[in-house]
């Protein structure tokens, strides 16, 4: 693994208890470029994970808390008129930041959840005709309650699918709550973490991981593996292209954490349901994520994995 990642995942566990597995993949999201979905019932560390990587990374972070009264502009900024300037002005919104929480997205109204697609996509946000580039980097993390609690509403297809992952922290165990317990009777663990890289040292890392080498027979892979969940009588909808390229993407980070500079099917694997699991909609409206996550590994069971010894000839 390399060193600046070593750093960042020895810091976290600090303040995350117990989750490397989860902190590992959110750390390889960011290293992707990408956005994280994090589901899971309240009060078991969203929002602290999310903090803690702020701080950790040195990232500029703003909160958002989506009720049903927060609006777009809210999110994206809006213009005003200024009378001491005789001019329109913009006003920044949430999402200029590096890293925007946004916690319980599911709660508020599909026209404010709408307003982060340009963002999360492009990168950018157009307000009254004029686009306004958003910091580099930049992710989202956002959090959400499992559908069906009260006052929540699923996110639309075309937004989900803009989340690079989707992850669940979990309960801790009994051990690692009580090192929780007592390291917070005190002090709020998170205001004694370090920053231990940079902004432009995560931009330097994301370009390093777009360049590893991906062969065309780990393409075809993932081409197959997506066209299975497309084909499935068991799924209304499958994994699109551009889940197709997070796959890409997240098995190139995993593969750098690995220190590899090419990607093989162990990465794909390794990365497949955190990547796939929100893509997919079940035909069946009891289609729990964990019906989902089964037959995710079903599928990637049924499709031939490239040969390594033939990838290490080529």
């Amino acid at each position: 693994m390399s060193n600046p990642s070593t750093k960042v995942l020895n810091e976290m566990k600090k303040v995350i208890n117990g989750k490397d597995d989860v902190i590992q993949k959110v750390w390889m999201t960011f290293l992707a470029g990408g956005h994280v979905l994090l589901e899971d019932l309240p009060g078991v560390g969203k929002t602290t994970l999310a903090k803690a990587f702020s701080r950790v990374v040195g990232l500029d972070s703003n909160r958002i808390q989506f009720t049903p009264d927060v609006v777009a502009s809210d999110v994206i900024g809006f213009t005003m008129f200024d009378k001491e300037k005789n001019e329109f002005i913009f006003k920044e919104g949430a999402v200029m930041c590096n890293l925007l929480l946004g916690d319980e997205i599911n709660r508020t109204s599909s026209r404010t959840q709408a307003a982060l697609l340009e963002a999360m996509q492009e990168k950018q946000v157009t307000v009254d005709g004029v686009t306004y580039p958003l910091p580099a980097p930049f992710h989202v993390i956002a959090t959400q309650n499992p559908y069906g609690t009260i006052g929540t509403q699923p996110l639309p297809s075309a937004q989900i699918d803009r989340f690079m992952t989707k992850l669940s922290v979990g309960y801790p165990d009994f051990e690692n709550q009580v090192d929780m317990l007592k390291n917070r009777q005190q002090t709020d663990p998170i205001s004694s973490l370090n920053q231990v890289i940079t902004k432009n040292e995560l931009l330097a890392l994301q370009h390093q991981v777009q360049t590893l080498f991906i062969h065309e027979e780990i393409l075809r892979y993932v081409t197959a593996l997506t066209e299975k969940t497309r084909n499935h009588p068991s799924i209304h909808q499958g994994i699109s292209p551009r889940g197709a390229l997070a796959l890409c993407q997240m098995a190139k980070a995993h593969a750098f954490l690995q220190q590899r500079d090419y990607v093989i099917p162990e990465d794909v694997h390794a990365v497949w349901l955190p990547t796939s699991r929100h893509r997919i909609v079940m035909s069946s409206i009891s289609g729990e994520e964990n019906e989902q996550d089964t037959l995710l590994e079903k599928l990637l069971q049924s499709v031939a994995t490239p040969d390594q010894a033939m990838l290490a000839t080529l």
